[in-house]
């Protein structure tokens, strides 16, 4: 879901409240919200066209968003001034086509998705081989053929979660430029082997790479990159520990590498020495990213929810 920041029409649907901007070429409807309510009942007032129980529907399956941030509860409240978004159901079943990833917000200068784990952010040789990038260069192309998008960052093929990529080279520009100042937040959630005994704790240690994949870790500068990483316990058992990590730096496979380091690998992870795999996957999933939007220069906060199954583990 998105909230569309700079709408291309200003004409007003027939079926909409006075002050509603009508849906661009995204298919995504904006309507501000005047006096304090909730979801369902504000939706029934702005959507005229449509019976009580498909309103529910467009709410149940997630092309409502406020503020940006996708909402499906009835009763959700809100507030004078949130800006309440609506996907049409087209744009929906077109971003539904998307194989392994979904968009979480779209605006004129970024899309934030939500990557599986097993999809490469960018292609590693087989242009065969589906990756996010190649998907959404066609999707935005869908719009105008004229429309590109560029790399930011990237997550393992392994990892799942938040990914940020810019729709201009002069956006992707501003943002890699200062990427240490831009981003105040990038939270990860690790599934680790064993009983993490500690509540909280800082691992710090010199990165270095080999000629393969694999990075190494020394507690002394040996040449490498200094990486420092925090960690917070939030559930765990005998068996696993659910960690929120989050980095100070950002090196490759800097948390897997760490987590190593205190004896806990990451589930999964056999690269670095993990006994088990009880998920089929890589136990990390980037739950957060908050930054300073690069086109509005508002503090932003893009989230995806941790995987059911880290859950599972540690219950």
């Amino acid at each position: 879901m998105n909230k569309q920041q700079n709408p291309h029409s200003k004409k007003k649907n027939k079926n909409l409240r006075q002050g509603t901007t009508q849906s661009d070429k995204r298919g995504i409807v904006n309507h501000t919200v005047e006096e304090e309510t909730t979801l369902l009942p504000f939706l029934l007032t702005i959507i005229t066209n449509k019976s009580r129980n498909s309103v529910k529907s467009v709410l149940t399956r997630g092309q409502v968003s406020v503020d940006g941030e996708e909402v499906t509860k009835h009763d959700h409240p809100l507030k004078p001034g949130q800006v309440v978004s609506i996907l049409s159901n087209k744009e929906s079943k077109k971003m539904s086509e998307l194989e392994g990833l979904s968009i979480l917000h779209e605006d004129r200068d970024i899309i934030v998705i939500n990557k599986e784990a097993g999809l490469l952010s960018i292609s590693a040789g087989d242009p065969t081989e589906p990756t996010a990038y190649h998907q959404l260069s066609d999707y935005v192309k869908k719009e105008n053929p004229e429309n590109k998008i560029f790399v930011v960052h990237r997550l393992d093929r392994d990892t799942s979660g938040v990914m940020l990529y810019a729709k201009s080279e002069e956006i992707k520009e501003a943002l890699q430029k200062d990427w240490k100042n831009t981003v105040k937040e990038r939270i990860y959630t690790a599934l680790a082997e064993g009983n993490v005994e500690k509540d909280q704790g800082e691992i710090s240690s010199w990165l270095s790479e080999s000629k393969g994949i694999k990075m190494y870790s020394n507690p002394e500068d040996n040449g490498g990159k200094f990486s420092v990483t925090h960690y917070r316990k939030v559930l765990g058992n005998e068996n696993y520990s659910l960690l929120e990590v989050e980095l100070e730096t950002g090196r490759k496979h800097q948390i897997r590498v760490h987590l190593k380091d205190i004896g806990h690998p990451i589930a999964g992870d056999k690269l670095y020495d993990a006994d088990t795999n009880p998920i089929k996957r890589l136990g990390l999933h980037a739950t957060t990213l908050v930054l300073v939007h690069p086109g509005t220069n508002k503090l932003v906060r893009y989230t995806s929810e941790v995987p059911t199954s880290f859950l599972k583990r540690v219950k």
